[in-house]
């Protein structure tokens, strides 16, 4: 698969099917709109593509109303390469862009530059300033241009799966695409409002998979380590000793205690989901740790089911890591001591193997 970003790189894919938009997170609605572009693609026997910006649209038409990303822009190109496209286009969305009338739009964008044969939406998009193009609008273009619409229902979870509690699993049944559209649909800003919750069983129905973060291992203040729970502290931000600048990419979930996985890359680019991975089991913090004072918020994942000799020789500093989060355990607790703490560190190692299905 080709990341093409438009006005930088030369590119000819032929005549295309296309679907268009900001794929933050990489939805299941998103999946089922792009696996009904690239399956169409195939039969037809064209190029299937995946037109997205190079940042969310608010952030030039109302850049206070920007909402937070849930996945970082290489993640969400890594993320669309797993979807099996030929290629992904990334357009500069500018003030001249978004001023674009959908006629404009059409004829340079979709026919002028990408070649379109075929362009999928979902049923509800709009394009062009001020949102003045729908897909009535692409379908009488696409008459006098030549090319066809596909116009994708909503999907979703089916409505028993609405308001359970948080933390819970919720069962299977994402709509096939064709149905009728369900009371819960797949959106971004839903996902995050269920991880802003600390659900990250529910943000996983929605996404098709587990919620998770990228980063560096830094340094970090080594509680954990002095007390038998050595960690992997992505962020925030600087270490200075490994010369290392870069915040945790992603969307963090709520404080607490999680059960997930440490996927820890080595032998790619660094800072890249590239190379040789190795996952291990994990029980992962997120938070300031409210037993000590004066601690930034940062996610620490520590491997379970690895014994003390082995744990010694685990120096993780400097890797590119994701930390995965596959349930909720429990909230952020200030205990009375260390001793306390410390028997629920033990216990937290033995809920998160009991979640991720493992010995400890």
């Amino acid at each position: 698969m080709r990341v093409i970003h438009a006005g930088r790189d030369r590119y000819d894919l032929g005549p295309s099917a296309i679907t268009i938009g900001k794929f933050g997170g990489v939805h299941r609605g998103h999946r089922a709109l792009i696996a009904r572009m690239r399956d169409e693609a195939r039969t037809r026997g064209l190029a299937a593509v995946v037109a997205t910006f190079d940042r969310h649209p608010l952030a030039v038409l109302a850049p206070d109303r920007v909402p937070p990303a849930l996945v970082s822009d290489r993640r969400e190109e890594q993320l669309l390469a797993e979807l099996d496209v030929d290629a992904v286009v990334v357009l500069p969305f500018t003030r001249a862009f978004a001023a674009l009338a959908p006629e404009d739009f059409i004829r340079r964008v979709l026919v002028d530059g990408l070649d379109a044969r075929l362009v999928v939406v979902g049923e509800d998009f709009r394009f062009g300033a001020r949102g003045a193009g729908d897909v009535a609008t692409l379908r009488e273009a696409g008459r006098r241009l030549g090319f066809d619409v596909d116009a994708v229902p909503l999907v979703g979870l089916g409505a028993t799966n609405a308001g359970r509690p948080g933390g819970a699993a919720r069962p299977g049944g994402v709509m096939e695409t064709g149905g009728v559209p369900s009371a819960e649909k797949c959106s971004s800003s839903e996902i995050r409002r269920l991880l802003v919750a600390g659900d990250v069983s529910g943000a996983a129905a929605m996404l098709g998979r587990a919620p998770d973060v990228g980063g560096f291992v830094v340094h970090g203040a080594r509680r954990g380590r002095e007390l038998g729970f050595p960690t992997a502290n992505l962020g925030p931000g600087c270490d200075e000793a490994l010369g290392l600048d870069r915040a945790v990419e992603g969307f963090v979930p709520a404080d607490g205690v999680y059960a997930g996985w440490l996927d820890v890359f080595e032998g790619g680019p660094t800072g890249a989901d590239t190379g040789t991975v190795h996952r291990h089991p994990a029980a992962i913090s997120v938070g300031t740790n409210p037993t000590f004072a004066d601690v930034p918020r940062t996610v620490e994942a520590h491997v379970i089911g690895r014994d003390d000799a082995r744990v010694t020789d685990f120096d993780l500093y400097g890797r590119w890591a994701r930390v995965i989060f596959v349930a909720r355990l429990r909230g952020m607790v200030a205990y009375r001591g260390v001793e306390a703490l410390v028997a629920q560190m033990r216990q937290d190692c033995a809920d998160a193997a009991a979640a991720l299905g493992i010995e400890e």
